[in-house]
Order: structure tokens, then C-alpha cells, then sequence
């Protein structure tokens, strides 16, 4: 790979200079005035900017503040004559890499310029090992999507704050954890640890000790050494709090704290301490119901979503359902020792047909088991088990006649089942018609513009 580098100085001679000392090894362009190299910057950036600080017109400083807002992660070497080491010293604080002092000698500009591509080419390292992390471990977000794709431009957008609390919302088996997953490994915390903890499984007496760790002899059974709490063992990394909807009152106040100030206390201890870490929670609950019934508090809600992700659900992302499964079939089969080589087109539609309420995680099981029994080569609609959709609403075909399920004495919402068949047939339509609204419309005998009008309306809900 060879590097640009984009020389801004007015002297000519030392243009010149450092051109013809350089464009041996990198790709080289010079520039008299800060002004032309901002507007050649914009359309064509380099990887390195020797920028003199005593520049006519626009100096190096205003330039500096300027290039870094276009590109933040931009490498700025100043270019400064020895009167102006204070200045140079105020550059390296707005964000430039490094300094040279004028007169410029070559070794010791050649290092500062190794240095610089030394640690862009070390961040292009990371970020390949960031991607390839995540194709291989979040098999939930594989696929092309609108709604995935958007979801993964947002969290790779919210990520690269270091301590911004993020909030997670979606269905159970939606693939939560997987997406905490996402954010800690883009985020500047990826270097350090990604601490789990499911706030349903643990008990609520014992809640505060986990998070918040205890010391010894605090409570009958505690350690004779005390114990770290979670957000302690996060400490610059991140911290998430599966199933957040469970915690208790109490814990919820003791949670807000530690979010609004930063400092804790052990259980049972008297020293305050600082941690500073991202704190990420998800839940299927509904939050805004709880809030309303006064399980949730609204303070710690807003304080937990400054940043909300909704997950989409399985059915909402049609277009992922095979390449998910695909996926899943070729895991399985190396875990299996088996060679399955595809999935049947009769399987396949049988995959899109059904309404996936488990979401990924029922996928997921799904192909398990259908690898473990099936003898393929393909993977059958029979090793699937995969009942059809009018069973999975609790329809039954009898004679040629719909049966519908008793009427329970206790009685039903008939509109709610009225919105859950609605829902079910909009969704398997567009799933038929490849998401072109007019054709899923001709399916239910609707025209499409009342199409239009259930779909949206099935959406705000």
C-alpha cells in the first residue's frame, strides 16, 4: 500500500524539499496555502497532512481545527519554526500527531512520518479484527435487510462514544445480546473487558452485592477477602444488563446513582470509587407500562436510554430468514460432522411461510435439529417439523373447513385476535410477494391502498 501525504507549507523550498525527499516512497502533493489544501482534502483525503503553522492567510492552527472536523482520525503533522514550540505544543492538544521543527531535518521528519503511518496502519488492523470478530460471532445480523442494515449504521454510529449509557429494546430471541456484543467490539472500550450479567436470574437480595461487589464480612456468608462487583470487573469496558426490566426498586435507585455520579460503594464498605464504564441494557418488557404502574422508575429510564436501539423482530426482516439459516445450517453441520450442502426449495419456503414468534433463537433451534435428524444433502421441510401457519394460529383444515378453537369461558379479546390475524397475514403476504406491496395486497383480496393503510397502521403499534 502506498501512502498520500499532502505537504501545506508557503515556503517553496521546503515544498520542494520535502516532495522530492518523499515521493520515492509515498504518493505526494503540495500545497501553498492552507485554503487549496482544505478543499483538496475534502474531495480527496490523504493519510498524512504536514501542515506549517505560519501560514499566509489561513494559519495552521484554524487549518488544524478545520481538517479535523472533516476527518477527526486524520493525522496532522505540524510544521513549526522554533519561536512557535508553544503554538506547536497547543496543536498537539486540538489533535495534531506530532511536531517537526524548522530547519527540517530529514531523519527526524522521516521518523515522526513512520510513527504516524505506523498507527494508521495499527488502527486498520484493529478495525479488520472488529469486523471479522463480529461477521463471526453475530450470526443474529446476518443479511442485506433495510431494517438490519439501518440498525448496524446506528450502533456503529452510537458506539464510538466510550461511556454513553445505550438501551436495547426487542423481542425475546431477537439476538439482544449479540448486538451488546456489537457495541462493546466497535466501541474505544473494545480493548477492555465485556462483563454480562442476567438481572433476572439473580436473586434480589443478592443483585447489589453482584453489581456492586461487597467486602469481607459484610453479610453472613460473604467472603473472608470481599469480592469485585460486575461494574467493578467493566471497569473500561462495558457492563450489560440483560433483562434490566427485573431489577428491583432498590436496585434501580442504586443503579441511578452510580449512572448520574460515577461512584459506588461495596456492600457493607465505607470507601467511595470510581469507575468509569459503558453501562448497556436491554429488555422485552414494557418499560413505558411499568413506568406507569410504578415498577420502573422513569429517572433511571431516561438515564439507561440516552441512546434506545430497537431490535426488529425476525418477521420484520424477511429478507434475512435464509441467508440466517444458511448460516446456521453450515455451523451445525461442522459441529455435526454432517454434509449438508443447502436448504430444499420446498424447505425454503416453508422457512418464509412461518411466523417466527421466537424469533432468531427459534430459528436457530429450529436448524439445529432439523441438521441433527435430517440425512440430507439438502436440508427437507420434513426434518424442519415446521408446522404451517394456519397451525401455528391455532387453525385446524377438517373437511375442507376451517375449525376454529373453542371459546374459552373466560372469553377472549376479539380485537386483539382480530390485530394478531391481520398482523400474521400482512406479514406472510409481503414474505410471499418478496415485499412488493400490489402483489401482497392481490393475496388478501385487498386493493393497495387499503393494503397500505393496515400495514401502517399495524407498524405505530
Amino acid at each position: 500500500m502506498i501512502y498520500s501525504i499532502y505537504i501545506v507549507d508557503d515556503e517553496q523550498t521546503i515544498r520542494e524539499g520535502i516532495g522530492m525527499a518523499l515521493e520515492e516512497d509515498y504518493q505526494v502533493e503540495t500545497f501553498s496555502t492552507a485554503e487549496v489544501a482544505i478543499e483538496a482534502i475534502e474531495n480527496r483525503p490523504p493519510d498524512l497532512v504536514l501542515l506549517d503553522i505560519g501560514l499566509p492567510g489561513m494559519d495552521g492552527i484554524k487549518a488544524l481545527g478545520i481538517i479535523k472536523d472533516l476527518h477527526p482520525d486524520m493525522m496532522v503533522i505540524m510544521i513549526t519554526a522554533y519561536e512557535d514550540m508553544g503554538t506547536a505544543i497547543s496543536a498537539m492538544k486540538l489533535g495534531a500527531y506530532d511536531y517537526v521543527v524548522k530547519p527540517l531535518h530529514m531523519d527526524a521528519l522521516e521518523t515522526a512520518i513512520h510513527n504516524a503511518l505506523e498507527t494508521i496502519k495499527l488502527r486498520k488492523e484493529i478495525q479488520n479484527l472488529q469486523e471479522n470478530y463480529l461477521k463471526e460471532n453475530l450470526p443474529c445480523f446476518i443479511g442485506e435487510s433495510k431494517a438490519i442494515q439501518d440498525v448496524m449504521e446506528f450502533i456503529g454510529m452510537v458506539a464510538k462514544s466510550p461511556d454513553t449509557p445505550i438501551l436495547i429494546l426487542g423481542e425475546t430471541g431477537t439476538g439482544k445480546e449479540f448486538l451488546a456484543s456489537a457495541i462493546h467490539y466497535r466501541s474505544p472500550n473494545f480493548k477492555g473487558p465485556l462483563m454480562t450479567v442476567n438481572c433476572a436470574a439473580i436473586p434480589k437480595d443478592l443483585i447489589e452485592s453482584e453489581l456492586f461487589g461487597y467486602e469481607k464480612g459484610a453479610f453472613s456468608g460473604a467472603g473472608t477477602t470481599g469480592k469485585k462487583g460486575l461494574i467493578e470487573e467493566a471497569a473500561k469496558g462495558t457492563l450489560f444488563l440483560d433483562e434490566v426490566g427485573d431489577l428491583s426498586l432498590e436496585a434501580q435507585a442504586k443503579l441511578l446513582r452510580f449512572l448520574e455520579e460515577g461512584e459506588f460503594y461495596k456492600v457493607g464498605g465505607t470507601k467511595k470509587r470510581q469507575i468509569q464504564t459503558r453501562i448497556v441494557s436491554a429488555t422485552n418488557k414494557d418499560l413505558d407500562r411499568m413506568m406507569e404502574n410504578d415498577r420502573f422508575r422513569k429517572d433511571l429510564y431516561f438515564r439507561l436510554g440516552v441512546i434506545k436501539v430497537q431490535v426488529p423482530s425476525l418477521n420484520e426482516r424477511y429478507d434475512d430468514i435464509l441467508p440466517i439459516a444458511r448460516h446456521f445450517l453450515y455451523e451445525f453441520s461442522r459441529k455435526f460432522g454432517k454434509t449438508f450442502t443447502g436448504i430444499s426449495p420446498r424447505a425454503e419456503s416453508a422457512l418464509m411461510a412461518y411466523s417466527w414468534t421466537g424469533n432468531v433463537r427459534e430459528l436457530k433451534n429450529m436448524i439445529e435439529r432439523g441438521v441433527l435428524i435430517g440425512k440430507g444433502p439438502e436440508l427437507e421441510d420434513n426434518d424442519l417439523n415446521i408446522k404451517s401457519s394456519n397451525e401455528a394460529k391455532g387453525f385446524e383444515e377438517d373437511n375442507n373447513h376451517t375449525a376454529f378453537p373453542p371459546l374459552p369461558v373466560t372469553g377472549i379479546d376479539l380485537a386483539a385476535v382480530q390485530e394478531s390475524l391481520d398482523r400474521h397475514y400482512i406479514q406472510a403476504a409481503l414474505r410471499m410477494a418478496a415485499g412488493n406491496e400490489s402483489k401482497a395486497a392481490k393475496l388478501l383480496n385487498m386493493n393497495h391502498h387499503t393494503f397500505r393503510y393496515h400495514h401502517k397502521k399495524l407498524q405505530t403499534k
